[in-house]
């Protein structure tokens, strides 16, 4: 894990833009305004890593990346993640503590596409990483494979240039497949997961990359 602590003038700016008088819970246009900046973070990256999906198939004739999910985390959840990690409800703190609030995951065919996949989005001119995780090479307890960066994407707003932190998720389509069904099973607020439950998906998850493992080497 590489982590690199630092609070730069650019996001600082983001606060800037927003009226902090107030807390998140009562500022509800303020908040969208915010949740609106990091929507535009999103269309930046998406359209950055859909220009490499695009330049691999017409030069190399390879299909680097199957597809791109983004998402903007609901409000609730930021609540919670704040609320669990004892944050005040503040946006200069939401900002500077909540590294996931706009997410891309990125799905491609086979496990050393992740690999390249990452240094391709290191060299992307402006985009500078901060956080990195690799749960590919050190999966999970829960059998949970996939890396994770967290990068600061450049902005241009009418008023002023800013930098916004994205996450971003790179996986196979396999370890995709049973992260979403753990997902779904795992956040079922009616069922409680046995241990027995558990170590069944975590052997599927070994499963898995035993199967990345076996296409990595028939392509």
């Amino acid at each position: 894990m590489k982590t690199k602590k630092k609070k730069t003038k650019d996001l600082t700016r983001i606060e800037g833009l927003i009226d902090d008088n107030q807390t998140l819970k009562t500022e509800e246009e303020a908040f969208q305004k915010l949740m609106f900046i990091y929507s535009v973070g999103i269309k930046e990256l998406k359209t950055k890593i859909e220009i490499l999906k695009d330049e691999f198939q017409i030069f190399n004739h390879y299909e680097l990346i199957d597809h791109i999910d983004t998402r903007i985390k609901e409000p609730k959840s930021i609540m919670d993640k704040m609320k669990k990690r004892g944050i005040h409800f503040t946006y200069q703190d939401m900002i500077e503590n909540i590294n996931d609030i706009a997410g891309i995951r990125i799905v491609c065919p086979l496990k050393k596409d992740i690999f390249l996949i990452k240094d391709l989005l290191e060299k992307l001119p402006g985009v500078r990483v901060i956080k990195e995780k690799d749960y590919i090479t050190h999966p999970k307890k829960s059998g949970y494979s996939s890396y994770h960066l967290i990068v600061e994407v450049p902005v241009t707003l009418s008023k002023q240039n800013i930098y916004v932190k994205v996450e971003i998720q790179i996986r196979t389509i396999a370890m995709d497949f049973w992260s979403s069904l753990e997902h779904k099973m795992k956040y079922k607020p009616e069922e409680t997961i046995s241990k027995q439950e558990s170590r069944e998906w975590v052997n599927c998850a070994k499963i898995i990359n035993k199967l990345d493992n076996k296409m990595m080497l028939l392509n």
